[in-house]
């Protein structure tokens, strides 16, 4: 028997219900959790401000300022990323002037789909988006 979408939609939401209320919770934690270097240690707190500016460390340990991480993609390779070089710079400059810091927390692979069209292993563009994510992610932890 034929199910239609609105059945299978109605099952997936029903079956996945435990593990999306628990993810629901989670960032209700994450959201509501203490803001800045107040939840890290110390060891993690030197990390992660060492290479600031000792004005930006100020902001963020003694003010509580809101310490915004960057992932980006660029790269010397694509000439479709080349744009992203001054993307933390600008971002940094925009984030001072409303009392938040920035830090590049980490890079993620990058490809482009358009130069790997016809080509063998073009397939690899669309998994390199599951290493762009977990990449990502990876990167964002360590944004306090």
């Amino acid at each position: 028997m034929k199910q239609s979408h609105i059945e299978v939609t109605e099952r997936i939401i029903e079956v996945s219900r435990p593990t999306r209320t628990a993810y629901l919770q989670r960032l209700d934690e994450i959201a509501n959790r203490k803001r800045g270097a107040d939840r890290l240690g110390c060891a993690n707190v030197a990390h992660a401000f060492a290479a600031m500016p000792s004005n930006d460390k100020l902001r963020v340990v003694v003010e509580k300022a809101p310490n915004i991480g960057i992932v980006t993609a660029y790269n010397e390779m694509l000439s479709a990323h080349q744009p992203y070089v001054n993307y933390p710079d600008i971002i940094r400059d925009e984030a001072h002037k409303h009392g938040a810091t920035v830090q590049v927390a980490g890079g993620v692979p990058a490809m482009c789909d358009g130069i790997t069209q016809g080509e063998p292993g073009m397939e690899l563009s669309l998994f390199s988006r599951d290493t762009i994510a977990m990449s990502t992610a990876i990167a964002l932890l360590r944004c306090v």
